[in-house]
């Protein structure tokens, strides 16, 4: 007698499964970018030309950032493009909280005045939403100031060199960066996974800018990498996506930071620096 070959029906797998979504999970649709590509000023200030010997050597990890709370603000970069006014934003916050006083979170609102009065931006009815240039933001920054807040003075780093990074993190606490961002970023920043370079290198979804331009303060180093503010949280990136993706990094000079006597970092040619902002203006 033949055997007849009865083949189990496995519950459901004929059927579309439907996964649930996890609620931890950021979407990034909803989230907003903002940087516009960058652009070199020839008579920059360079943070090379202050730095002397006297300045102590940065630690092999630094993290301005450990003790903020955890959520840092949106500052309405979900609705618009004004990451380089919410880049400003945070350093302040943390800023003013490392240097012993109440810390100051701007408002929505003051950013958004930043960015309308730096971009032309209409919060109204949404017109001229088109990002901003970096060097514009910290112009204006110096000279009229964010949310009450103005800054002494910016300089260029070499972006690739990671000294440097860690010099203004440590000795200036933070830094203000611009980033590329690839499209396969959205998945780590959708799963809370660090920005990292894609198996394929820094080509097709890796590319640079393919999701688009991205200002944001870094507030901590180690080995492994930096961990930037962004999208009112905490984010890490690789050193090697670091090489890949930031394309202008900056210190900064505040009082925000300093702590009363408004000295500046031993050994910083902060004369010097002040000489030459005045041949500036």
């Amino acid at each position: 007698m033949a055997l007849k070959k009865i083949e189990p029906e496995l519950p459901g797998a004929h059927k579309t499964v439907m996964l649930r979504t996890n609620p931890s999970q950021i979407d990034p649709k909803k989230l907003k970018l903002g940087k516009q590509s960058a652009r070199h000023d020839p008579r920059a200030l360079l943070l090379a030309t202050y730095l002397t010997s006297a300045l102590p050597t940065p630690p092999a990890s630094f993290d301005v950032a450990a003790k903020m709370p955890a959520n840092w603000g949106m500052m309405d970069n979900d609705q618009i493009g004004d990451c380089t006014c919410a880049a400003a934003g945070h350093l302040i916050m943390e800023w003013t909280f490392n240097a012993g006083k109440k810390m100051f979170t701007p408002t929505d609102k003051q950013i958004v005045a930043a960015y309308s009065a730096i971009t032309g931006y209409n919060p109204v009815t949404g017109a001229n939403d088109n990002g901003a240039n970096e060097t514009d933001v910290l112009n204006y920054w110096r000279q009229s100031g964010i949310a009450g807040h103005k800054i002494g003075a910016f300089m260029s780093l070499e972006p690739s060199n990671h000294t440097h990074i860690m010099d203004s993190v440590y000795i200036f606490e933070g830094c203000y960066i611009g980033v590329q961002l690839p499209i396969s970023a959205q998945a780590q920043t959708q799963n809370h996974q660090p920005w990292s370079v894609p198996p394929g290198g820094a080509t097709g979804d890796g590319r640079p800018g393919s999701w688009g331009g991205h200002a944001v303060p870094v507030v901590a180093y180690d080995s492994r990498g930096v961990t930037v503010v962004t999208w009112g949280a905490l984010q890490i990136m690789t050193w090697s996506f670091w090489q890949a993706y930031c394309d202008e990094a900056y210190a900064i000079l505040s009082e925000d930071y300093l702590d009363g006597k408004k000295k500046a970092p031993q050994g910083f040619s902060l004369l010097e620096l002040k000489q030459d902002l005045a041949d500036l203006k």
